[in-house]
C-alpha cells in the first residue's frame, strides 16, 4: 500500500510543479500580459477556469490552483473550477457512460460559471475580501525575456554551469525518465502521460535556456523552497489516509449497504480531495442503481486531486471552497433528486 501511496504522491507533486514552472514562466515571458488579460475581466477569469475544470483529469484544475495562488484569478473562478472539474473520474465515465459523460460535462462547465459568479457576488455583497498569502517574488525583470531561447543564453548558462542549474536539470531529466519508462504515472500511454511528457520537455526548455536569477529566484527560492515540499507532504498525508480507509475500513461495502444515505453520501465523500473514491458512484450509475441526481452531485462536490495544491498553499481558502461546493452540489443535486432525476 505504501509503495502505492508514495508513487502517487510523487506523481501528484510533479505534475503540479511541472505546471507550475510553465505557468510562471510564461506569465514572466508575456511582461505579465496573462495576468494583466485574466485581471481585466472576471468573465475571462470565470470562462477559463470553467474551461479548464472541464476538461478530463485534473492538469486544468492544477493550473487553475497555480493561478489563483498567483493571485491572478478570483476565488469565484477558483470555486468555478473546482465545479467543473470531476478528476479522473472524467475518464471512467467516457468509457462506461459516454453520452451521459458528454451532457455531464456541459453542464458542469455551466454550473462552474454559476457557481464563479454567485461565489463572487456573495464575497462583495458580504464584503469579505479573501486573504491568501500570494507568490511575492518580483514577477517580471527585463534582463530575463530578451532574448531567451538563443545560443548566446546557451552559452552563457553552461559556460559556468551552476549547482542549481544541474540539480534542477538532473531533476527534470529523472522524473523524464520515470515517466517514460512508466515507473509513475498511469500504467501506461494515453493522453496523460503524452500531455505530461511534453510539459517535462518544455520544462527542460526552461531549465536550460533560463536565465540564473529567475532559475534562482523564481524556481529554487519560490516554488521549490515555499511550495514543493508542502505540496508533497499535504498530498501524501491525503493519500495514505484515503488507502487506509478504503483498505481496512471496507468504505465501498458500506456505500453498497446504505443506498438510502447515498445521495448524501456522495456530497460528503465528495470532500475528499481524491479520484478514487468517487468511482462507486460512476459504476452505481452506469448499473442503473442511483439516479442522475446523485452522479451530478458527486460531480460537483468532488474535485480529484485538483484541491490538493491549495492545501499546501492555505488550508482556510481550502475548506471555504470545499464548504461553497458542498452546499451547491446539494442544492442543485437536491432539486434535481426532488424532482426524480
Amino acid at each position: 500500500m505504501w509503495d502505492e501511496v508514495i508513487k502517487e504522491s510523487l506523481t501528484v507533486t510533479a505534475f503540479i510543479f511541472i505546471i507550475m514552472v510553465v505557468v510562471d514562466f510564461v506569465d514572466v515571458l508575456s511582461e505579465q500580459r496573462l495576468t494583466a488579460f485574466l485581471k481585466g475581466s472576471r468573465l475571462r477569469q470565470y470562462l477559463l477556469a470553467a474551461f479548464l475544470g472541464a476538461t478530463p483529469g485534473c492538469l486544468g484544475a492544477f493550473m487553475v490552483v497555480s493561478l489563483y495562488i498567483h493571485g491572478q484569478l478570483s476565488l469565484g473562478a477558483l470555486i468555478g473550477c473546482m465545479v467543473a472539474t470531476s478528476g479522473d473520474e472524467s475518464f471512467v465515465m467516457l468509457a462506461k457512460i459516454p453520452q451521459t459523460a458528454l451532457w455531464l460535462t456541459l453542464l458542469l462547465f455551466g454550473l462552474g460559471l454559476l457557481a464563479a459568479w454567485l461565489a463572487d457576488m456573495l464575497l462583495n455583497t458580504l464584503h469579505i475580501t479573501p486573504l491568501i498569502k500570494h507568490c511575492l517574488v518580483e514577477r517580471f525583470h527585463p534582463e530575463e525575456v530578451v532574448p531567451i531561447f538563443s545560443f548566446q543564453s546557451l552559452k552563457r548558462n553552461f559556460s559556468s554551469l551552476s549547482f542549481h542549474r544541474f540539480l534542477l536539470l538532473l531533476l527534470i531529466i529523472f522524473t523524464l525518465y520515470l515517466f517514460v519508462n512508466c515507473h509513475i504515472g498511469p500504467p501506461r500511454w494515453n493522453w496523460v502521460r503524452v500531455t505530461f511528457t511534453v510539459l517535462l520537455l518544455i520544462s527542460l526548455g526552461i531549465a536550460v535556456f533560463a536565465s540564473e536569477h529567475y532559475l534562482e529566484v523564481h524556481i529554487w527560492q519560490h516554488l521549490i523552497q515555499e511550495h514543493l515540499w508542502r505540496i508533497f507532504l499535504w498530498t501524501f498525508g491525503a493519500l495514505a489516509l484515503i488507502k487506509f480507509g478504503l483498505t481496512y475500513w471496507h468504505l465501498n461495502s458500506f456505500i453498497k449497504n446504505h443506498l438510502t444515505w447515498v445521495f448524501f453520501l456522495a456530497a460528503l465523500i465528495g470532500i475528499i480531495p481524491e479520484s478514487g473514491p468517487h468511482l462507486i458512484f460512476v459504476f452505481l450509475y452506469a448499473q442503473g442503481l442511483i439516479p442522475f441526481s446523485v452522479l451530478l452531485t458527486s460531480s460537483i462536490v468532488q474535485d480529484g486531486h485538483g484541491m490538493l495544491p491549495l492545501f499546501s498553499a492555505s488550508l482556510k481558502h481550502s475548506l471555504w471552497v470545499k464548504l461553497f461546493n458542498l452546499v451547491f452540489g446539494l442544492f442543485v443535486g437536491g432539486l434535481l433528486y426532488a424532482c426524480g432525476y
